[in-house]
C-alpha cells in the first residue's frame, strides 16, 4: 500500500499523469503507473474498484470521499523524511540480522580481516 496523503502540487501532477495515462498506449500507461508508484507512492489499486479504469475523475472522486487527503507542503515533507528514516533504519536492521545469521557477510569486516591478513603475511 502506498500513501494516501499528498500535497496539492503532488495531486496536480498525479492528475496530469492520469490524464496522459488514459490517452496513452499500453506501454505509456505502464510507464506512467510505474512513475506514479515510484515518484509518489501512488498505487491506483489502493483507490479504484477492481477492473475499472482509474483516471482524473476517479482521482477527484477519491479526494471527495476522503480516501485521499490533501495536506500542506511542510507536513508532506516531514512525512516523507520520516518514511525515509524508517526505510533506512529497517534496511540497517535487516542487514544486521542477515550478518548475525550468517546469511550475509559484512563487507567492511571482511575487508578489514583481509587487510590484517595481508599485513601479517608481509612481515
Amino acid at each position: 500500500m502506498g500513501r494516501n496523503k499528498y500535497s496539492q502540487h503532488e495531486i496536480d501532477i498525479i492528475g496530469m499523469l492520469l490524464k496522459k495515462k488514459c490517452s496513452g498506449t499500453r506501454f505509456q500507461q505502464k510507464a506512467i503507473r510505474h512513475q506514479l508508484r515510484v515518484n509518489f507512492e501512488f498505487n491506483i489499486s489502493d483507490f479504484n474498484e477492481q477492473g475499472k479504469a482509474f483516471g482524473y475523475e476517479e482521482l477527484q472522486a477519491a479526494i471527495r470521499r476522503g480516501a485521499i487527503h490533501i495536506l500542506d507542503d511542510a507536513t508532506i515533507a516531514d512525512m516523507k523524511a520520516k518514511r525515509q528514516r524508517d526505510r533506512e533504519r529497517d534496511a540497517a536492521l535487516a542487514a544486521e540480522l542477515a550478518v548475525d545469521s550468517g546469511e550475509y557477510t559484512d563487507w567492511q569486516d571482511a575487508l578489514r580481516e583481509w587487510e590484517e591478513w595481508e599485513q601479517s603475511n608481509k612481515e
